[in-house]
């Protein structure tokens, strides 16, 4: 097969520059079909799944392989052969001519059918099952439609199946049913009723049939397509139902899909859901303005119910178009292989389902690289022609000759993958066009790891010109990638030109790192106040390095150094880091803040210490720590909090120290609080200073009105009333002895409120112990007296016996138990009323 050249192309499309994809693909059937064609012309033919069959206008057929190539030839006629049909199988091929003659032969058996009639033959068709015996039978069309049948003595009985409608056009066997078409319409006969079970008449009458010949085609055993003229209607054949039957045959038709196309049908062929239609194109010519043939055009179209939408559309440049009709156009396919060829008389060509080969050659020949590279992925296997790696390459250079050097190298890490060789060979590339930088995030960095080079090279790049992408770098690559010594010596290079580059710093703290010399890292980290200092020592241990750095690392992060030296105490003593932040003793004082929180007892020590470290730098703190602390000297710190008076502190502390009418006295006199004394009062519990607060508030209407709110559920508020002087003006009074009222009212409901659950929770239990001492114990052989150890029930059970079983499932003989000493009826166990006289201990005597 040749593929068609620039001047003879069966291009797909009218306009190259379409964005739209082709469905279909072509080729012109060369070989063995250009030798006959250039001598002869193509008349009609059939395709079977193996083999081609070809007729031409000088009575010869030509059987070919799907190249082309001639393996058979057939002197049927001297003039043009109108028909050629096979069976099924293959082996039995059907063939009718314009002179009348009519063959019916096998083509690897010596069976055959000779017939010469008096008319041009336009039609013949063998039966699908022509090679069993029983369905040795086929059609042939001239002026009348004639079965011919195998009979007795291998004899071909004709019989006429329809005439007297002019020329019959077209048929088309498939199963047991026969579709033709003559010059009034369309019929199709079941050959098991032998019925005609519809007439589908001709819409355009004015078209002459011989020039616009009818085009049928069965899509399966039930469904038939017929184009004519330019309307196309596909039917369906249907069982009728019994209760409709009567005369009628016992199938119908039904047309499912009717619709017009805009040039005349030359062939029609099913595509799935889909038709493909080869139509005859007539137009207007530019120059002189006549009404020309046009290329042939071959149409993909989904039916709808009334019209259709067209899919996909292709003008055909076939040989000698401009000479040929209606008529000579011809659309055969394979069903199976979706292979379908249009024949004119100087041309053959196949059309083909575009596969995914196609479809990526489209989107490279379109540049959509990144479409190409995904339908790759998802058809690597069933692809021959492409490979994913070729389409990726060629991808990665169209996006850097684009200048999207970026995208380039993100596609470089999909597409490359592991090929350590063509990542290398990428690297250079985007070096030559001074893009190191834009491949340097997509690198690498383990499984496959690059020679050291690439990244040395990458990082001298970036050293150069970009200390910020140097650093990031650094940080992110591990550091056995490259020769750490010789990226090492570069940064010190550049540092002598900028000494006080914190960012080349930073980055040489991090190659310390990597190359274990960690001394010189933490130095640097401590000079620049590198929030990483603190890692670096937790990561390496190097608690030893820091002794005498203390105060640095407290200055650069308070918390977090503290923090670090508390969680390592094993490493650092409190001890030492205490001396090390004597001279700072603010910060000595966060320290042990801090170490207070964790550990109330460990720095104990230090308690007198923090008193005046607390007072001087954290007084919210002082109160909290002197409540917490059980170590503090409390006369040193009532001394501080008085030198400083602070009021509330030295309160805590006098009433610490057992001085409680002191400290109220300051509460009262310094703090002027009377919520506050109340609060107070309310801590100490004690009588004397609720005294004491009521002499010191009663000549004070505002601590009087603050008293009378308060005192109610812990003092008398008699006490308090019947000191106040006649005639003082206490704000708010009314409303304090109506308050005074609804607490005692509480108070009352309270209690009864309480005495009521505790008579109903009495009740309830005292009604279960009387269900609990009431209910029967089980006595019986295994128990015994707990006085003299024998059984508690006698061997001979018809004697009658005394037993004495107490709620506490002790048993006794009755003449076991000690005689009371008192007058009550009531009896208690012996040895449960050694521990202890309650509830159980009542008696209970059953006799038998």
């Amino acid at each position: 097969q040749e593929t068609r050249s620039n001047e003879e192309s069966t291009d797909e499309s009218e306009e190259d520059e379409s964005e739209e994809e082709p469905k279909l693909k072509y080729e012109r059937l060369s070989n063995g079909v250009t030798e006959i064609l250039q001598k002869d012309a193509a008349s009609c033919m059939t395709v079977h799944e193996k083999f081609l069959a070809l007729g031409t206008h000088y009575g010869k057929v030509y059987l070919l392989d799907v190249q082309g190539n001639i393996t058979q030839k057939f002197d049927v006629s001297p003039v043009k052969i109108n028909q050629i049909s096979l069976d099924e199988s293959g082996e039995h091929m059907g063939v009718c001519s314009e002179d009348g003659k009519v063959q019916v032969f096998g083509l690897y058996s010596a069976e055959e059918f000779h017939e010469t009639f008096d008319c041009p033959i336009k039609i013949v068709a063998v039966h699908p099952h022509f090679v069993r015996s029983h369905f040795k039978q086929f059609v042939t069309g001239g002026k009348k439609l004639l079965l011919y049948e195998k009979g007795w003595m291998n004899r071909w009985k004709p019989s006429v199946l329809h005439e007297g409608e002019g020329n019959i056009r077209n048929v088309k066997w498939r199963g047991h049913l026969i579709a033709w078409a003559n010059n009034m319409g369309v019929k199709i006969l079941d050959m098991i009723s032998k019925q005609r079970i519809t007439n589908v008449p001709r819409d355009d009458i004015s078209l002459r049939p011989d020039m616009y010949p009818c085009s049928l085609c069965w899509k399966d055993n039930l469904t038939l397509i017929i184009g004519w003229g330019n309307s196309v209607k596909i039917c369906s054949v249907k069982e009728r139902h019994a209760s409709e039957m009567r005369d009628l045959p016992n199938r119908y038709v039904e047309i499912v899909f009717q619709f017009d196309t805009e040039f005349y049908i030359s062939g029609l062929a099913p595509l799935c859901d889909q038709l493909v239609i080869l139509s005859y194109v007539k137009e207007i010519s530019e120059k002189t303005e006549v009404e020309c043939c046009a290329r042939p055009r071959l149409d993909i179209v989904q039916p709808l119910p009334e019209s259709c939408e067209e899919i996909s559309s292709d003008a055909l440049t076939v040989r000698g178009f401009q000479e040929n009709e209606c008529r000579d156009y011809h659309l055969e396919y394979s069903e199976g292989e979706s292979l379908f060829y249009i024949i004119s008389p100087r041309d053959v060509v196949v059309a083909k389902e575009r596969d995914q080969d196609d479809h990526v050659d489209w989107l490279l020949e379109k540049k959509k690289y990144e479409e190409a590279l995904m339908a790759a992925e998802i058809s690597q296997k069933t692809m021959k022609k492409h490979k994913i790696l070729d389409i990726g390459l060629a991808y990665i250079n169209h996006l850097v000759e684009k200048g999207e050097h970026d995208l380039a190298a993100r596609k470089c890490q999909k597409i490359l993958g592991k090929n350590t060789e063509l990542w290398e060979f990428e690297v250079y590339k985007f070096k030559e066009i001074g893009q190191l930088k834009a491949i340097s995030r997509y690198l690498p960095r383990r499984d496959p790891v690059l020679k050291p080079l690439i990244y040395e090279m990458v990082l001298h790049e970036f050293l150069e010109s970009d200390y910020e992408g140097f650093a990031t770098l650094i940080k992110e690559w591990p550091g056995d990638l490259y020769n750490n010594t010789i990226i090492v010596q570069a940064v010190v290079d550049h540092l002598k030109k900028d000494p006080q580059n914190r960012t080349l710093l930073r980055t040489l703290a991090e190659l310390y790192t990597y190359d274990q010399r960690y001394g010189r890292a933490l130095e640097i980290y401590l000079t620049l106040r590198h929030k990483d200092v603190f890692q670096l020592i937790h990561k390496h241990n190097l608690f030893s390095s820091i002794r005498d750095k203390i105060v640095l690392l407290m200055d650069f992060d308070s918390e977090k150094a503290v923090d670090m030296l508390l969680d390592n105490e094993d490493k650092i003593s409190i001890d030492r880091v205490v001396e090390e932040l004597e001279n700072r003793p603010e910060l000595q004082h966060v320290y042990l803040h801090k170490l207070f929180k964790r550990d109330h007892h460990k720095g104990q020590r230090y308690h007198e210490k923090q008193i005046s470290l607390y007072a001087e730098y954290d007084r919210p703190n002082l109160l909290p720590f002197l409540r917490d602390s059980t170590h503090c000297p409390l006369e040193k710190a009532l001394e501080i909090c008085q030198q400083r008076n602070f009021v509330e502190e030295t309160v805590y502390l006098l009433s610490r120290m057992g001085n409680s009418r002191s400290a109220l006295k300051m509460i009262m006199e310094e703090l002027q609080d009377v919520d506050k004394a109340i609060e107070f009062a309310k801590e100490q519990d004690d009588g004397e200073l609720w005294e004491d607060l009521i002499l010191y508030s009663i000549d004070k209407p505002p601590f009087i009105t603050g008293l009378l709110n308060n005192i109610g559920t812990h003092v008398d508020p008699i006490l308090l009333i019947h000191r106040i002087k006649e005639g003082m003006e206490i704000p708010n009074l009314r409303d304090s002895l109506v308050k005074i009222l609804q607490d005692y009212n509480l108070q009352i409901l309270l209690r009864e409120g309480c005495k009521k659950i505790l008579v109903a929770d009495s009740l309830s239990l005292l009604k279960k112990m009387h269900r609990t001492q009431m209910k029967g114990v089980l006595v019986d052989e295994e128990n015994i007296c707990e006085s003299c150890l024998s059984p508690i029930l006698p061997s001979d059970a018809s004697k009658s016996f005394n037993v004495v079983v107490f709620h506490c499932r002790h048993m006794f003989h009755k003449e076991c138990l000690p005689v009371s000493n008192t007058v009550s009826p009531v009896q208690f166990c012996n040895i449960c009323s050694a521990k202890h006289r309650g509830p159980g201990s009542a008696i209970l005597e059953m006799k038998k």
